[in-house]
Order: structure tokens, then C-alpha cells, then sequence
């Protein structure tokens, strides 16, 4: 954990690092995607400190399968910060593409229906889903899952770098440390970014920024959730709290004692740690010559 004057230090330490880096790449500012979640409300409120409202852009983009409620946090968190703003359904892109056609639409089904189909699926295609998603592996009823809610990341990352680049902003990434150890990203879609002010921190770390930043206690609150999927939190896919992997995590990282430790937790997270590991090398190429 951070000590509060360590929590005020790192603040304006991340608030330097943006206006420094924009500033030594020439960006005029900032885009970030803002989702409604902790992550990006900690990412968007540092970028306004660092380059001033006028120079940060927030993208909301929702789909078929997002809360309500993460899209109302996303517009109250903007009008707070008063930066410009505009929610973008991604909604009729998916649908072109045809990746709706993959499961039932959610429309006409009460949202409790449809978490608990979605949790029935999660519980049946894979002994352990999180695992089997690093692995690329699991019967073809899984895998459409997996490119059904992919997707969404990287229709999302070309939006964000479109609003960008008209402007000569950077896309600013939201991506913490825990995220990073684990896996819990899509390549090419939300690691797909110009700059990464919260990556060195652990995502218990980023909830006591986000008490410093005065983010929105509503927002604080709410369980972490990648929102691509109804139902499906992130601890409920680490099968352990953020407390309790964080821990391990740091433990990890520091070559500490793991006596004191759920053994059984301790094993599952190394293993997350290999095959987010395996998943984080990208391709592999060639230089063979001809």
C-alpha cells in the first residue's frame, strides 16, 4: 500500500510524466477512452491536471453488452472535469461485422437473464475460463467467446487513435500493473496506445490515487469489470479479490516469503503469470534467409 504522502507524490510525479511526454513527442494533447471504471477516471483526471481541459479529449464508447450505468459514470465523470466529450455506440460496427450473430441479442432479455446465461456459459465451456483465454484454448463455443469480446477492444483502439489523430492528440492507455502481470488486456486493442502513466502501478495502488484524485466515490465502488461481457467481473475471472492477488503480486515482485498465503492461490497466480507471460512475447519471426 502507499503511504498518503507517497500516494501525493506519485500523483504529481504521473501529472509531470504526461505533460512531459506530450511535450517531447509533439502531441497538442490527449485522448482517453473513458469507460466509467476506475482505470480510466484515474487516467482522464491526471490528464487534465498535466495538460488543462482544453487539451484532453474523453471517448466513450459503448456497445450492445455495456452497463447502462458505466456509460452514465463515464458522461457525469467528463461534465465534472469539463473536458470535451462524445459517446460513440460502437454498437452498428460489431453488428456489420456480424459478431452479435455469435450469441442471442441482449435486447430482449431482462439484463438478470442475460448474466445468467452468460455465467452458465462461463461456468460450462471452461473448468477455468481466465486460463483457457491466456492459452487461446477451449472447445469452438469458447473461442467465438473470446473473439466475440476482442473485438470490441480493438474496434474500440481504431476509434480512439481516429479522435486522436485528427487533433495530433496521444491516446493515453489505462492499463495498470496487476492488468499487465496477468494478462488481463487484449492485444491490439487496449495495449494499443502512445503513452502509459498508471502501468508501474498495481490496481489496489490505482483505488488510493483515485482517493487522492477525488474520483467519484460511485466509481470507486463499483467492482471492477472489463464491461464486455454482462456479469463477468474481474475478480470473479482471477478467482480471488484484487486484495489478495495484489499481495501475492508484490510478494512476487519483492522475492518475499509466500508462507503466509493461500497455497492454492499462490499456485494459480504463477500460473497466470506463465501464460501472461507466453501471451506477452507477441509473434514469432523468422530470419531465415532465402
Amino acid at each position: 500500500m502507499l503511504k498518503s504522502q507517497r500516494v501525493i507524490a506519485v500523483k504529481e510525479s504521473l501529472i509531470s510524466f504526461i505533460k512531459e511526454k506530450i511535450e517531447e513527442y509533439n502531441y497538442r494533447g490527449a485522448v482517453v477512452g473513458v469507460s466509467g471504471g476506475i482505470d480510466s477516471a484515474v487516467v482522464l483526471s491526471l490528464c487534465v491536471q498535466a495538460l488543462g481541459k482544453d487539451r484532453v479529449f474523453g471517448l466513450i464508447l459503448p456497445e450492445r453488452d455495456s452497463s447502462k450505468d458505466s456509460v452514465k459514470d463515464a458522461v457525469e465523470l467528463c461534465e465534472s472535469l469539463k473536458v470535451e466529450y462524445k459517446i460513440k455506440p460502437i454498437t452498428p460496427i460489431l453488428r456489420k461485422i456480424g459478431v452479435y450473430r455469435l450469441f442471442p441479442p441482449k435486447l430482449f432479455f431482462p439484463e438478470s437473464v442475460v448474466k445468467r446465461y452468460v455465467l452458465n456459459k462461463w461456468n460450462s465451456l471452461s473448468k477455468d475460463p481466465f486460463l483457457d483465454d491466456l492459452r487461446n484454448s477451449g472447445p469452438d463455443e469458447f473461442l467465438k467467446g473470446l473473439a466475440y469480446y476482442r473485438i470490441k477492444h480493438r474496434i474500440r483502439m481504431c476509434l480512439l487513435y481516429f479522435e486522436a489523430e485528427k487533433r495530433g492528440y496521444a491516446v493515453v492507455g489505462t492499463t495498470n500493473r496487476t492488468e499487465y502481470l496477468t494478462g488481463l488486456y487484449v492485444k491490439w486493442g487496449d495495449e494499443a496506445v502512445d503513452i502509459e502513466p498508471i502501468m508501474h502501478l498495481y490496481k489496489t495502488q490505482v483505488f488510493e490515487l483515485a482517493r487522492e484524485l477525488n474520483i467519484p466515490e460511485k466509481i470507486r465502488k463499483k467492482p471492477p469489470s472489463p464491461d464486455l461481457i454482462p456479469g463477468v467481473t474481474d475478480e470473479m475471472a482471477f478467482g480471488m479479490s484484487y486484495m489478495e492477488l495484489d499481495r501475492i503480486l508484490m510478494k512476487i515482485d519483492r522475492e518475499e516469503s509466500l508462507e503466509d498465503e493461500d497455497p492454492e492461490k499462490v499456485e494459480r497466480v504463477k500460473k497466470i503469470l506463465e501464460l501472461a507471460e507466453k501471451h506477452r512475447r507477441g509473434i514469432p519471426i523468422s530470419f531465415d534467409r532465402i
